[in-house]
């Protein structure tokens, strides 16, 4: 069994239909699909679709190039078509391309020129379609198309190949598929089909684990949950095993291992398999406002009930969990800037975006996306909350300002608090019930009473199902229930997991759930210990921990965005002590003590004796430190206040005056600041006003930049295929010129006025043409040719367009076959005439050499006095010599064409003659003397004896030569 059938049983092995290759390639693809569809056997049992830029106005002659290259049937795509094996399918120009149960449909751009992203649109449809069994390669081209793409077929759990960017002609495309970090293979185009269908056959023969009963308490699984989780610190044993074992399986076929022993041994002494495990696990498929349905939803609903009675300098606080490389969470702000400029309000908002994957947060981070997601954001979206640069789009700083993006689990790490809506899209459908149940809690404690919780549109709350309320089914959006009683918060599973201390070991804001329940406890032992009416309890950064009794005559929050630091909240005349004893605290790890400090709240004094403690017991607790409030009396000032004398009242007047005088000076001074002040915002306003003209200016360039890309990547392409036809054509013309000089045929080319556009050398030496003959009328020639009527006949020609054809020699004797013909085009247009001069001088002497040998022959013949006649395989007379019509009274008008046997009343209509006559045809027999009696008017008779023999024409034709001799007058035999 050769290697191709070979290929096609394992597809016949594969459930579901041919395996679909989804491939995508702009710029420089030609040559890539050249390359690639060289090496791809013709029975691969595989389908093949190619997704191309081309200009929506021009015919594609795509197919036809690509079909130069394979034996495989390649077609472009008609509406409907099922896709079927060893088939290649081409994109035709101005439509998108979906599939759907195996059959191809071609779809309407819904954007404009220039925005259109017809690679991720057919990789998104090809991974709804096919799942798993999905496919898709990234070839050469400008942009960064197929990146987004992509991500969806590795998100079902397909395959992806990208181009070697060394060996790509343009590397934009390959370079930004293959900065996904989710290529499988990236290869040059001519080794991709043998890679690719190794990975095929592994598939299709290689062992189902999920299949095996015992793979969720395989030894080998649990081994790898161990590397993976020595190697990034994540235990994905929670995750659903369906979907780890997918993901191993994926990766095994990958690298061709059979078996998870060798796929545990791969990952021990490869740590870059591990990072890679991990990615793959992780899902991380998003992209901008997807379900635009929800997100409208959110903006319709969440938001206003948020927004409408809120204290614009309080937060709105929105957490994004999983939040993979920020597209959601993005979304989201976007959405918050156009509900404020809607409602004409202005609101703090603060998104935290997390994820555990480090790569794909900083790249959150730069909130940089490749050209592609213009598919998903709007125009004016894009105009609005993006920069254009460099086949990139950046989210505007007004925007990122929004966002903090940290690396975070959801599961293991110090959760948020206080959020007032939390989205988490398709994450949870990864994760065991058990791990469900987990996150779902954490989510409750985060968000505050009334507080959303949005869902992915596949997910449900399980068990958590009581603690929230439905807002909308469809899209998954909920609420917090308000006031929960406390008997139904013990239900919740795991809910303690949330009071576990923090394992990093540092403190921070949220120190009071981390450091675990028993906080209070330890407070009110050091207080017992150190009696005090009012402290609060920080870190050493001063971020407040614990809040005991009073402290509002101490301490303020401050104005602006919320922050629990004590320095910062500390009422004029503390800020200094604080500072210096928190400082010296942490240092010397000893209490800190002031005395008699005055401090101003609310327009009054008073005196606080401040004392800064260090914890010591318990070991968890020793670098918090406590911050004492004690009301202090007059006594325990330091100097005690006396009545100043005269001479300190003049001078305090004279300071007095000196104030006045310079807080009217001061006074000026403001009032030119404000009327410069007013300056600069009237000359601000009309720079805002250009500023708006060129940011409108700006945005028209640049949407005219993207569509002059677009079309400069279409014609790239048709570039590619034209390039590819004028070499064809150039071979094509060499074969005709070296067939019409091989020929030795003189070829003359004229044009609708019987000017002369091109001639063969061997023409040029008919009638004596040169180069420079060229343009001129054919009648302005002197022939060497005795053709007079040569130009009569050439326009009577294109006038009737009904070809002539004559002989004519030139002044040196030679004989030429002159054909006149009209020139016809592909399209069957006349554009000219054509002539051909055939030499025939060869010919011509060997017919009349043949005509002067056939006179002579003839002559001989009809010197001899035997009767001949040649007769053909009808019987016909053919020819017959001087003696036979003498002999039997017959002329040649009367013999020529005509049966023998009809002759002269039948008499030569003889049965044994006749079968003597069929045999030398049939059997090439000869026979003599045969006799025959023949009457004569007179009434008397004569004998005569015939003799043929069978002879063949110079055409090859079998004829009989029939002698015939009278021998009357000699003694011989009788006749019967």
């Amino acid at each position: 069994m050769g290697e191709q059938d070979e290929q096609s049983n394992v597809q016949n092995g594969l459930s579901g239909g041919p395996i679909l290759v989804g491939i995508g390639a702009s710029a420089g693809g030609l040559e890539a699909l050249e390359q690639f569809f060289s090496q791809m056997p013709d029975r691969s049992g595989l389908a093949f679709v190619i997704i191309q830029h081309l200009d929506p106005a021009r015919k594609s002659i795509m197919h036809e190039l690509i079909a130069k290259q394979t034996p495989m049937k390649v077609t472009e795509v008609e509406d409907g078509v099922q896709v079927e094996p060893n088939h290649v399918y081409v994109i035709p120009p101005n439509r998108d391309l979906a599939v759907l149960q195996g059959k191809l449909h071609l779809m309407e751009p819904t954007k404009p020129r220039g925005v259109r992203a017809p690679i991720d649109f057919f990789f998104r449809s090809l991974a709804q379609d096919c799942g798993e069994r999905a496919i898709c390669i990234v070839l050469s081209g400008t942009g960064s198309e197929g990146a987004q793409g992509l991500k969806a077929v590795k998100g079902e759990g397909g395959m992806v190949m990208v181009q070697d960017p060394e060996s790509a002609r343009y590397d934009g495309m390959p370079r930004s598929a293959a900065a996904t970090g989710m290529a499988d293979y990236i290869l040059p185009p001519d080794q991709m089909p043998k890679q690719l269908l190794a990975y095929i056959r592994h598939v299709a023969t290689g062992p189902a684990l999920q299949t095996e009963e015992s793979v969720a308490d395989s030894s080998e699984l649990q081994k790898i949950l161990v590397v993976l989780r020595s190697g990034t610190g994540h235990d994905f044993s929670g995750y659903k095993q369906n979907t780890v074992v997918r993901r191993i399986e994926r990766r095994m076929a990958i690298h061709q291992l059979n078996t998870l022993e060798e796929y545990v041994s791969y990952l021990q002494h490869r740590p870059a398999e591990v990072e890679v495990l991990f990615k793959e696990l992780l899902i991380e498929v998003t992209r901008f406002f997807r379900d635009p349905e929800a997100f409208e939803l959110v903006k319709s609903e969440v938001f206003p009930a948020l927004l409408e009675d809120r204290d614009p300098d309080v937060p709105v606080r929105i957490w994004v969990p999983g939040c993979a490389t920020g597209e959601e969470a993005y979304s989201l702000a976007m959405l918050c800037r156009e509900y404020m400029a809607q409602a004409g309000r202005e609101h703090k908002i603060q998104i935290f975006a997390t994820d555990i994957s480090k790569d794909s947060i900083e790249k959150a981070r730069t909130g940089v996306y490749p050209e592609s997601i213009a598919v998903d954001v709007s125009s004016e979206r894009l105009q609005r909350f993006f920069e254009h640069q460099d086949h990139t789009y950046q989210i505007k700083q007004t925007v990122r300002d929004m966002l903090v993006f940290a690396v975070q689990s959801t599961v293991k790490d110090p959760p948020f608090s206080r959020m007032d809506l939390i989205s988490c899209r398709n994450m949870l459908i990864y994760m065991g019930s058990v791990l469900q149940s987990k996150v779902l809690s954490i989510f409750h404690y985060s968000l505050v009473d009334g507080g959303y919780l949005l869902l992915g549109s596949s997910e449900t709350l399980g068990d958590a199902s009581d603690f929230f309320v439905t807002v909308n089914r469809e899209w998954k959006l909920f609420q917090r229930e308000k006031d929960l009683p406390s008997y139904r918060l013990a239900n919740m599973s795991n809910f303690s997991m949330l009071h576990q201390r923090d394992r990093s070991g540092t403190a921070g804001p949220s120190i009071q759930r981390d450091r675990g329940m028993d906080l209070h406890e330890h407070v009110e032992e050091f207080l017992l210990t150190h009696w005090c009416p009012a402290c609060v309890l920080v870190n050493e950064k001063g971020d407040v921990i614990y809040i005991h009794g009073h402290t509002g005559a101490y301490l303020e929050p401050a104005a602006g965005e919320a922050n629990m630091n004590l320095l910062k909240m500390a009422r004029e005349g503390l800020q200094l002590e604080l500072a210096m004893g928190l400082r010296r605290v942490v240092e010397e790890k000893k209490e800190i003590r002031f005395d008699g400090l005055q401090v101003k709240a609310n327009g009054e004094s008073g005196i606080v004796n401040l004392i800064v403690h260090p914890f010591f017991k318990p070991d968890e607790l020793r670098d918090l430190v406590m911050v004492m409030f004690e009301r202090g009396t007059a006594a325990s000032v330091s100097e005690p206040v006396t009545e100043p004398t005269e001479e300190q009242n003049f001078q305090i007047a004279g300071l007095e005056k000196e104030l006045e005088s310079t807080r009217a000076y001061l006074q000026n001074v403001i009032a030119q600041l404000e009327f410069s002040n007013q300056e600069l915002r009237s000359a601000n306003e009309e720079l805002q006003s250009s500023n708006e003209e060129m940011q409108s200016t700006n945005e028209e360039m640049e949407t005219s930049r993207e569509e002059l890309q677009s079309m400069n990547e279409e014609l790239m392409t048709v570039n590619s295929e034209l390039t590819g036809k004028v070499e064809e054509l150039a071979r094509v013309r060499n074969d005709m010129i070296n067939l019409l000089v091989s020929t030795g045929i003189g070829t003359i080319f004229l044009d609708l006025n019987l000017d002369i556009l091109r001639f063969t050398p061997k023409a040029s030496q008919v009638i004596n043409l040169i180069e420079s003959d060229k343009g001129r009328p054919l009648s302005d020639l002197v022939f060497n040719l005795e053709y007079p009527d040569l130009v009569r006949d050439a326009k009577a020609v294109l006038d009737s367009l009904i070809p002539k054809e004559t002989e004519a020699q030139n002044k040196g004797g030679l004989w030429f076959l002159v054909r006149i013909l009209p020139y016809r085009t592909a399209e069957n247009v006349i554009e000219g005439v054509v002539i051909t001069f055939l030499d025939i001088d060869a010919q011509k002497r060997a017919e009349q050499r043949a005509l002067v040998a056939q006179q002579y022959a003839e002559s001989i013949v009809d010197t001899v006095r035997e009767a001949l006649v040649v007769l053909d395989e009808d019987l016909c007379v053919v020819s017959a010599n001087r003696s036979f019509y003498k002999m039997f009274d017959l002329d040649a008008e009367m013999v020529g064409g005509r049966l023998i046997h009809s002759l002269k009343e039948k008499r030569w209509d003889l049965p044994e003659l006749h079968q003597l006559l069929l045999n030398v045809l049939a059997h090439n027999n000869v026979f003599e003397d045969f006799l025959m009696a023949w009457s004569l008017p007179s009434g008397g008779s004569r004998k005569i004896l015939l003799n043929g023999r069978p002879v063949e024409s110079l055409d090859g034709a079998r004829m009989i030569l029939l002698a015939i001799e009278d021998i009357t007058d000699q003694r011989g035999p009788q006749v019967p």
